[in-house]
């Protein structure tokens, strides 16, 4: 039986999306989903790339991350006005979201109960509810 490729499962991927398989789709498509679920920025994701593939412009990681959102292969979390993280896991669930390290962690969707959703205009309906929570990790005082 031989080796699967090495970007077979990103090409598979890409396929199922209906998506081009250019080179960058595939170096990125193989950056995001051959290592679990995870929250990235477009500058991470930028940084990974450019040290295992080289060149590649932040243009170019941006245009194919929103690709990838539209496509519904990653969700987008905007957790302030200026920072965006692309998250692998499109399943049901929020965030915690630490604002001193900037790290984000899955909560699964049925820990959190929603309530007291207001009524819609007619012709709308709910498509997601996405809860961030933000914390602070308090330093532990120093024993004297």
């Amino acid at each position: 039986m031989a080796p699967p490729r090495p970007f077979s499962n990103a090409l598979e991927l890409l396929r199922a999306a209906h998506l081009r398989a250019t080179r960058q789709r595939l170096a990125l498509a193989k950056l995001l989903f051959e290592r679990g679920d995870r929250h990235v920025t477009a500058e991470q994701l930028h940084g990974e790339a450019v040290s295992a593939a080289g060149r590649i412009s932040l243009a170019t990681v941006y245009n194919t991350l929103h690709q990838f959102v539209e496509a519904g292969l990653l969700g987008e979390v905007a957790v302030s006005s200026g920072r965006t993280y692309f998250d692998t896991n499109v399943s049901n669930h929020h965030h915690l979201f630490f604002e001193d390290s900037g790290r984000l962690l899955d909560i699964p969707g049925e820990q959190i109960g929603i309530s007291g959703l207001p009524k819609l205009p007619a012709a709308a309906a709910i498509r997601r509810v996405d809860v961030i929570i933000r914390v602070r990790q308090d330093r532990v005082p120093e024993a004297d």
